[in-house]
């Protein structure tokens, strides 16, 4: 099948070639300006799809040819055409980034150059922690920004401990030029129905201030039988322009709750044969629920023309509940579980403050940027286990059985969980990008201090358990070098800090005997060099990286630092409208990732858990000339075979899957309204799709059934 994915990929390009010959010398580039600023957003590329440009950490927005690294910044444009209902189905677009679930529960797991990113590691408008935990609604959305490589100078040590592979910005929505007043109703899956509203207005005299309304609920079943979805999502953003002073401030509620959540499954030895994809092996009486409630406001302002400030500030307050019984598989289907129940809340403040300056020393132009940012979190946690020798079931034919009770192994008061973990991150930043040969070589230099504290307690007593208080100096250096307008070679060093894990409580049904313990913080180095093309309506680019970092996993009943992991791969991405009409987007990732120096050398170059390698995706647009306003779209994401167990004994099966869509905007009785109909996994394939989620962990994910979604939006 990656056969099939590849020979797309060159027809994408063919198609585009005639388009990129003609546009090279036509194409106005100079109309790109890059401002480094901290609140106004770049313009959209050829075809809407995807942007100019991105947040590059501390350096604020930037062109893409300018930054000296791989990044993708996709449009809310495209989460409405694919009618994407949360980051996850926007990343399915990413040729790097894999999507699946993490810590054996509902929360989306992102997977980028073979590392995961946690939900809760995103930043929100450039601030970590802010972000619900466990899935974002996409209705907040005005752009999702895929950073590929070590952040650990641009944004600081992500404070859950992972983004070593990348990282992801989410971006509000913003007013636009026109009013709008969009409503939106829809149908997903078996019934699953959809509402939304998106409001928006500008005022003052030139129109600089702007609000913009989102409100978003579904309520139903989707694909997965028995799986009922409740989802409310409220965003509310303003913003002001201006030359000198800009300003954003956004609020967001999100109250998600799921009936009977499909849960991923650990194999006992051998995988077993997937079971239907719409089928669902979940105890009725399991659920999910988070309630989240956050906020943040951004602004700055230009002291003098070349000295600017910024200042953000931002918090969140959530809990959550869930009744889960994740099963262990025999390669026959035979399931075993028991019940685990936990609740959780979070209250997480960050901010970050700032000073950009630009002034020239000969022939050398500087951009000097100086940052402090800090990020504290309290959780408090809970939970509760049936008995470990659980309950039986079939994945092919499963059995409900009554609700075990969870007085086996117990930490915490459900009711009223006690505080367990405490995270203070504090850094400064400072870094030059230095401008040579008239802008066409931009070499940067910085360093990061980083201060991190992490303290747990005793689920039951609430007395101290472990602490971990210490610092790191995070380095970077790169270079752009433009030998002509339409091409962008590149080069950096980063690396990688990680918050020292908390063991956890169970592993694989078994007590893990250090629970609680705050490991060391892990560091990572990462190497990587690239070039980018952009004819103005058509780009892609290629990057070459190597990556390593600590790992850590449950060994001999503990959980501690067992060994490294080692990630060489090559990244080719596409994106624009190289002819009128024809929109593509796509790319394909190879991954050579191994396990280098572990406990007596056994597991020594064997592939870490869960990467495949290779994978890609192809997505193409085509606006039917015949018909006004219709158009069709067609996308496949390929996945080859991936890891099982660290003995690599074990692995899943390639992948293939293909979605397909059709949208018809026309006037009617005098409004604009837009028709949308979408299929994903035609072929309604049975298949793994992923595993892992946690260090260590071999949870399974299954793959979602075919899904129909339809809806219809007017302007009014």
């Amino acid at each position: 099948m990656f056969r099939s994915l590849l020979l797309a990929s060159c027809c994408a390009a063919l198609l585009a070639a005639p388009a990129m010959a003609q546009d090279a010398d036509t194409t106005d580039l100079d109309e790109v300006i890059v401002t480094g600023s901290q609140v106004t957003l770049t313009s959209p590329y050829a075809g809407g799809q995807v942007a100019r440009g991105g947040r590059v950490g501390l350096f604020g927005a930037m062109n893409a040819m300018d930054t000296p690294f791989a990044s993708t910044s996709y449009t809310e444009a495209l989460v409405r055409n694919q009618q994407a209902r949360s980051v996850g189905d926007v990343l399915q677009n990413d040729p790097a980034v894999r999507v699946s679930k993490g810590f054996g529960n509902f929360q989306e797991l992102y997977v980028i150059r073979g590392f995961p990113v946690y939900s809760d590691d995103m930043t929100y408008n450039g601030l970590y922690g802010i972000l619900p935990r466990q899935f974002v609604a996409a209705e907040f959305l005005e752009r999702v920004e895929v950073f590929h490589g070590a952040t650990a100078f641009l944004n600081g040590a992500a404070p859950g401990g992972s983004g070593v592979g990348g990282a992801f910005n989410l971006t509000p929505k913003r007013a636009p030029d026109a009013p709008l007043n969009r409503l939106t109703t829809g149908l997903d899956g078996e019934s699953e129905l959809y509402l939304a509203a998106d409001l928006a207005r500008r005022f003052g005299a030139d129109g600089e201030w702007g609000g913009r309304l989102n409100i978003a609920r579904r309520d139903g079943e989707a694909g997965v039988e028995g799986e009922d979805r409740q989802l409310t999502a409220i965003g509310l953003g303003i913003d002001r322009r201006g030359d000198r002073a800009r300003f954003s401030a956004d609020l967001g509620y999100q109250d998600h709750h799921i009936d009977a959540p499909r849960p991923t499954v650990t194999p006992a030895g051998a995988v077993p044969a997937a079971p239907s994809v719409d089928g669902n092996f979940a105890q009725p009486w399991t659920y999910t629920d988070e309630e989240q409630l956050f906020g943040v406001a951004r602004g700055e302002f230009g002291l003098s023309d070349t000295v600017s400030a910024w200042a953000a500030f931002g918090g969140r307050q959530g809990k959550e509940a869930n009744v889960l019984a994740n099963p262990t598989a025999q390669p026959d289907g035979t399931l075993s579980a028991y019940r685990f129940d936990n609740a959780r809340e979070d209250t997480v403040w960050s901010g970050d403050v700032g000073l950009r300056a630009t002034l020239t020393t000969g022939p050398v132009g500087h951009t000097i940027v100086a940052s402090a940012s800090k990020v504290q979190s309290k959780s408090r946690n809970a939970y509760a286990f049936s008995d470990f020798a659980g309950f039986a079931s079939d994945l092919y034919a499963p059995v409900t059985v009554a609700p075990p009770t969870p007085d086996f192994f117990i930490g915490g008061d459900l009711s009223n969980p006690g505080v367990t973990e405490r995270v203070d991150n504090a850094s400064l930043a400072l870094a030059d990008m230095m401008s040579f040969m008239e802008g066409r070589l931009l070499v940067t230099a910085g360093v990061r201090y980083q201060e991190i504290e992490t303290r747990t307690y005793d689920y039951n007593t609430g007395a101290p358990l472990s602490a971990y208080e210490g610092d790191a100096v995070t380095p970077v250096f790169a270079v752009v070098y433009k030998p002509i307008e339409q091409i962008s070679l590149y080069a950096n060093y980063a690396e990688a800090l990680i918050p020292g894990q908390i063991a956890p409580a169970v592993s694989g049904g078994v007590p893990v005997a250090n629970a609680g313990e705050a490991l060391d913080p892990f560091t990572g180095e990462q190497v990587e060099v690239g070039m980018k093309y952009d004819t103005g309506r058509f780009g892609g680019s290629v990057s070459l990286f190597r990556s390593t970092l600590a790992s850590a996993y449950v060994e001999n009943g503990v959980f501690a630092a067992n060994g490294e992991q080692e990630n060489t791969g090559l990244e080719i991405a596409f994106f624009g409208e190289p002819r009128d009409g024809l929109r593509v987007l796509g790319g394909w990732t190879w991954l050579d990732a191994e396990l280098t120096r572990t406990a007596g050398g056994v597991l020594d170059g064997n592939r870490p858990i869960g990467t495949p390698e290779l994978q890609g995706n192809v997505n193409v647009e085509w606006d039917v000339p015949q018909l006004a306003g219709l158009t069709l779209e067609g996308r496949m994401v390929y996945t080859g075979e991936q890891p099982v167990d660290a003995a690599n004994a074990v692995e899943l099966d390639s992948w293939t899957r293909f979605d397909a869509g059709v949208r018809y905007a026309a006037d009617i009785a005098g409004r604009p309204v837009t028709l949308r109909a979408r299929v994903e996994n035609l072929a309604d394939e049975d298949h793994w799709v992923a595993v892992g989620g946690y260090p260590g962990a071999n949870y399974l994910t299954l793959g979602a059934p075919r899904t129909f979604r339809l809806s219809v939006s007017t302007d009014f």
